[in-house]
């Protein structure tokens, strides 16, 4: 067992301690099933970025500090400029296939987003390379993606090819394939059967969200 595990095993056990919250009402006010909340508290497993939001919110901990980070333990409340609760999540250099890709080595900085977002899911962001999706993403947009595998029609995708960097495009399915389109006309769509989504492979890691754009 790592010591991250063993820290986060501890922070909670201290949280639920100094908050006077037994685990079965945790349980109830997360949603989280309460066999996994004791595995938590025993440090047999660390919950995922979704979980240790739901955690840190009922608790009322700080969720950096939950996750083993040396830095306060009080839940301190980010405001936008018209006073809603945000929180920070991490911009993503690249994502690729074979490691962690939410790990904090591969962000390259954080941005806020409104923290009822984070209630969908577990998010990310990623910086718009490229004009295959202009003019609706351009160079150096940041989207907001929530990570899943699968996805509706007219979904904005990223999808990660042959375990390259990811691609950001429309998706479309039907019984036999999945078609990838770009937004700019300058760009073919990709058309992949369902025996190339698992031979190449071509793995549905999120969908779009939200758009982040300064002027």
């Amino acid at each position: 067992m790592n010591g991250l595990v063993d820290t986060f095993a501890n922070r909670l056990n201290t949280a639920i301690r100094i908050r006077d919250i037994k685990p079965i009402e945790l349980s109830e006010k997360t949603g989280i099933d309460k066999s996994k909340i004791s595995s938590y508290m025993s440090g047999r497993y660390k919950a995922k970025q979704d979980g240790v939001y739901l955690l840190a919110k009922v608790l009322n901990v700080n969720e950096a500090w939950l996750m083993g980070c040396d830095i306060p333990m009080e839940r301190n409340i980010k405001l936008d400029k018209l006073g809603n609760p945000v929180i920070s999540i991490p911009i993503l250099g690249t994502v690729k296939a074979g490691y962690n890709y939410l790990a904090q080595e591969n962000w390259i900085g954080t941005i806020d987003i409104d923290e009822k977002l984070k209630e969908s899911g577990e998010l990310f962001a990623l910086k718009i390379h490229g004009d295959s999706m202009s003019p609706v993403l351009i160079e150096d947009d940041i989207v907001i993606v929530k990570k899943q595998d699968d996805f509706e029609n007219g979904d904005i995708v990223v999808a990660l090819i042959n375990g390259d960097e990811a691609t950001i495009k429309k998706g479309k399915k039907s019984d036999n394939s999945v078609l990838l389109q770009p937004l700019n006309p300058n760009y073919e769509p990709l058309i992949f059967t369902k025996e190339e989504m698992k031979s190449i492979p071509v793995i549905i890691v999120g969908i779009v969200k939200q758009l982040k754009r300064e002027f």
